[in-house]
């Protein structure tokens, strides 16, 4: 077990202090290729009344997407990706309480969703894809997620994998901290996410779980999304059958208590409401430790 560091982040005028409890980032994809079909929501209204209630569940930011990067997808234009997440964005500006991270590795998409209500960029290329994000993140004040993925989508997972999983991520991160750097973004607006799924083995993806603790040096927040993860379903699935994304809940939750007791600030998920308990009683028992330990 691990204590957690503590950091204030900025989003616009308001601060947060994290570390002090896990903060749950509620995803909402608006994509018709999600690789959990119980988390497509390609129809805007049906999108815009999930975002609500992922709210009302206890999400503390709300993250839409409107790529899927599931291993194998394939890209598409960023006028596609904007004629996704558009709507939705108008049709939650100034009614979610909330602030609202968009999951996107393109600069011209970035830039639509800063003028309609988003305050966080969550790029999982961790600014390989498009570096110009950084620019526009640091020129609109809002604060930037950078994750570490080996590879791009379509061919992440035919290898080959990294022999230290570990050093490959922190080796990325620290390149994508040091460009974020160079736009000029203030260390109170950037977090780091190690890319669970990722261009990693599956076992990599367990090994990154009982390590998080080791991307504390890195000096930033952590976020983790292990949210019904395939490696997730190798793992139920005894090594002979991968379990279905639909199946993977419980799965999850094992993930989200070890990510949080090894360190995490944020955890990305897809069942709000659940993973809120689940954070609760992580919270209590990484308390009921640290208090321990410095007594």
């Amino acid at each position: 077990m691990f204590s957690r560091l503590h950091y204030r982040f900025r989003l616009g005028s308001r601060t947060f202090l994290l570390g002090e409890r896990t903060f749950i980032m509620g995803v909402l994809n608006v994509t018709p290729d999600s690789f959990y079909i119980g988390g497509r929501y390609p129809d805007t209204q049906l999108a815009v009344r999930r975002a609500f209630e992922l709210e009302e569940a206890g999400a503390d930011i709300l993250d839409i997407g409107g790529e899927s990067s599931r291993p194998g997808a394939d890209p598409i234009s960023a006028d596609e990706e904007i004629a996704r997440v558009l709507p939705v964005l108008e049709g939650l500006q100034g009614k979610l309480r909330i602030p609202i991270s968009l999951d996107t590795q393109k600069a011209a998409v970035a830039d639509v969703g800063l003028r309609n209500g988003v305050t966080i960029i969550n790029d999982v290329s961790g600014l390989r894809s498009d570096p110009e994000i950084a620019s526009l993140v640091k020129s609109r004040g809002v604060a930037l997620v950078v994750g570490h993925m080996r590879g791009a989508p379509r061919s992440m997972h035919k290898g080959p994998f990294a022999r230290d999983v570990i050093r490959d991520v922190l080796g990325g991160l620290k390149k994508s901290i040091a460009m974020a750097k160079r736009a000029g973004i203030s260390q109170s607006r950037l977090l780091v996410d190690p890319g669970i799924g990722f261009g990693k083995s599956y076992l990599q993806n367990f090994e990154l779980l009982a390590r998080v603790r080791d991307l504390a040096g890195l000096g930033y927040p952590i976020v983790v999304g292990p949210s019904r993860k395939m490696f997730i379903g190798w793992a139920l699935g005894a090594k002979r059958e991968i379990w279905p994304a639909e199946k993977r809940e419980w799965g999850t939750a094992a993930a989200v208590t070890t990510a949080i007791l090894n360190g995490a600030h944020i955890v990305r998920v897809h069942d709000v409401s659940e993973m809120a308990q689940v954070a609760r009683i992580a919270d209590l028992v990484l308390s009921a430790y640290e208090k321990r330990a410095y007594n």
